[in-house]
Parts: C-alpha cells; sequence; structure tokens
C-alpha cells in the first residue's frame, strides 16, 4: 500500500499523468456538449480504484493541463479545489461502490458545480457578483446533474471494473 509520506515511483507518476490526460482527453471530445460531461464520473472511478494521493493529483494535473490548453484565468482557480473536493466526497465509497450512490455523488455535483465555482467570483468580486454569476448559470448545472446522472447509470459499472483492473495492474 502507498504511504503518503514516500516518494513518488516513476510508476505511479506515469500512472497518475495518464489519468490526468485521460481527463482532459474526454473532456476535450464532449467539449461541443453544453455541461454534458465525464470528468465527474471518471473522478468518482479514481477515487474508488486508486490511492488517494494519485486521484488527487490526477485532478491537478488535469487543472494544468486546462490551465495550459485554455489559459489561467480566474476560472481557472476553481478547478483546484473542486475536482479535488469531488474525489474526497467519493472516497467513503470506497469500501462498497455503489452505482445508486455515484449517481447521486455525480448529479449533485454536477447541480452545485456553479455554486462551487462562484466562490472566487464572490471573493474577487464581491458576494452580489458571486451570487449573480451562479444564478445565470442554474440552467447549465441542471443540465450538467442530467447529463452527470446519465453518464453514471450507463457508464459506471463498466468503467469500475476497467479501472479496478487497472489499478491492480498499476500497483
Amino acid at each position: 500500500m502507498n504511504s503518503p509520506s514516500r516518494s513518488i515511483s516513476a510508476k505511479e507518476l506515469t500512472v497518475t499523468a495518464l489519468l490526468g490526460v485521460l481527463l482532459l482527453a474526454v473532456q476535450v471530445a464532449l467539449n461541443f456538449l453544453p455541461n454534458i460531461e465525464l470528468v465527474s464520473l471518471l473522478l468518482i472511478l479514481y477515487a474508488l480504484c486508486f490511492p488517494l494521493r494519485q486521484a488527487l493529483m490526477a485532478c491537478w494535473v488535469f487543472a494544468l493541463l486546462e490551465g495550459l490548453l485554455y489559459g489561467f484565468g480566474l476560472w481557472w482557480i476553481m478547478y483546484l479545489y473542486i475536482w479535488p473536493l469531488l474525489v474526497l466526497l467519493a472516497r467513503p465509497m470506497r469500501a462498497q461502490p455503489s452505482l445508486f450512490w455515484a449517481a447521486v455523488l455525480s448529479g449533485g455535483f454536477g447541480l452545485s458545480f456553479g455554486a462551487l465555482c462562484a466562490i472566487p467570483y464572490a471573493l474577487t468580486g464581491g458576494l452580489s457578483y458571486g451570487i449573480g454569476w451562479w444564478i445565470s448559470g442554474i440552467p447549465f448545472d441542471i443540465a450538467h446533474c442530467a447529463g452527470n446522472v446519465a453518464a453514471a447509470l450507463a457508464l459506471f459499472r463498466p468503467l469500475l471494473r476497467l479501472f479496478q483492473r487497472l489499478a491492480k495492474i498499476a500497483d
């Protein structure tokens, strides 16, 4: 088992980088669909199948790659805490992965995404600006919720089996 204090091995670093790149690849591939994404589902699966440190580092690799691809604006700051938060929320399911709870978590996360993203805007532009930013995005949050639930219901079980096998190979 990986100890949090030990240095990262080349194998662990490579797997972590590939997990982060996979997040970017699916995000870019589905970019044409408004708030329909697989990043949330993949991060839930990473939390269930890989060591916590690796799942969290994959989030930050993804955020770094997004910044390099799209630019490092105020929007980018939210990616540093939103995706790791999802990993931490999914982690308790590790003992008994559940399609139901994965769909609930993924949908709830999609629904709350705008509120979580509004934090940097509220801090930089004032509370009313952050609240306005969040409220204007509620229709997208509803679509995000529906898309996340549909993705989890359709893909959770087959991807869980796949990532469990990959995690054993990577260990």
